[in-house]
């Protein structure tokens, strides 16, 4: 499916492999869902993951940036379960894929455990 947006057509091509992707415009951003499931999100060009504790960490390590939210009424920020898909992965498809397929899992996960 063919977005408007570059970078969006940039991430269809990025993560196509995964299967069944679909972008949609939310927040200023938007979100990447893979057939039913939200698994990154994207504000400002860049790419962020849903992370858990785990992903989060590896993420971080690999110098990914935790997604902070600014309420634009109060101005309170909130730090989301989001990290950025490090930098050296967006030219490397293979890592990307991967990481991907960690969100992807972190998603799953959370969806089983909602009612």
């Amino acid at each position: 499916m063919a977005a408007a947006d570059p970078f969006h057509d940039f991430v269809y091509e990025l993560f196509g492999p995964l299967g069944a992707l679909r972008i949609k415009k939310m927040f200023g951003g938007a979100g990447v869902w893979c057939d039913d499931q939200i698994f990154a999100i994207l504000s400002d060009n860049v790419i962020y993951l849903k992370a858990d504790p785990a992903l989060r960490a590896r993420l971080e390590a690999e110098g990914g940036d935790v997604f902070v939210w600014t309420n634009p009424k109060t101005g309170k920020t909130n730090e989301m379960q989001y990290v950025s898909l490090p930098e050296a992965a967006l030219d490397d498809p293979e890592a990307a894929i991967d990481w991907a397929r960690a969100a992807l899992d972190v998603g799953l996960k959370a969806s089983k455990g909602k009612p």
